[in-house]
């Protein structure tokens, strides 16, 4: 079984740094322009990235597990190919992921202002546990604003709420208690609309609950693997 984890917008490898030693032979990706290569400008964009990496890898009987835009990009992999994975987690997203205009009109801003974007860095992971933040902080500067807005204008675009049910993968769907941008009504609804799907809402946690909570989040990824024979 392979654990692929996929990042959220403007988010690398090291925002999986918590989980990744947990599970052996799992592998976070950096999508493109993460910071090397080219951005897509859509979540479909990106799947279709996703879809020829793991065609050259060779991956057989994967469980992808995404955060936010990640978990877009899972859900529509999900959608799209269901049949070639083993299991799909879903961290912080929804089936829709729309953007309040007034935050995508402040990224934008921020892609010239160093000052300004490296405040939303530290408000966004205020809560992420001291070993990993500022690793996670320095990743995210260094992929830059300008990927970031590329990333929430592509999660604003992103709506699969007509297809969603036909997601037949075994999946687990993991919420923040206190989510502020896909807030727990999100989970809600993918769990509701994808057949046997399980939740997990984590207190005291917000939409980094895969940084604020590792070892919650992490135990509930490795009791979910054992379903999966």
């Amino acid at each position: 079984m392979k654990l692929l984890f996929v990042p959220g917008a403007s988010c690398g490898r090291k925002t999986w740094m918590l989980q990744t030693p947990y599970f052996e032979g799992s592998e976070a990706l950096a999508l493109p322009g993460h910071p090397e290569g080219e951005t897509r400008s859509s979540v479909d964009g990106y799947t279709d990235w996703l879809r020829e990496y793991i065609l050259k890898q060779g991956y057989q009987d994967i469980v992808l597990v995404g955060h936010s835009m990640g978990g877009a990009v899972a859900q529509t992999y999900a959608i799209r190919y269901g049949a070639e994975l083993k299991g799909l987690v879903l961290i912080g997203t929804g089936a829709r992921l729309r953007i309040r205009p007034d935050l995508l009109k402040a990224v934008e801003a921020m892609v010239t202002n160093e000052a300004a974007f490296i405040a939303y860095l530290e408000e966004r992971h205020q809560n992420t546990v001291p070993e990993a933040k500022q690793a996670i902080i320095d990743e995210r500067r260094e992929i830059g604003a300008a990927v970031l807005f590329n990333d929430l204008s592509a999660c604003d675009r992103f709506d699969v709420m007509a297809e969603i049910q036909n997601i037949t993968v075994p999946t687990l769907v993991i919420g923040g208690a206190g989510d502020q941008l896909a807030p727990v009504k999100y989970a809600h609804y993918l769990t509701d609309n994808i057949k046997g799907a399980r939740e997990l809402v984590v207190p005291a946690s917000g939409h980094w609950v895969l940084t604020e909570k590792p070892q919650v989040v992490n135990e509930a990824i490795a009791d979910f693997i054992k379903t999966l024979g």
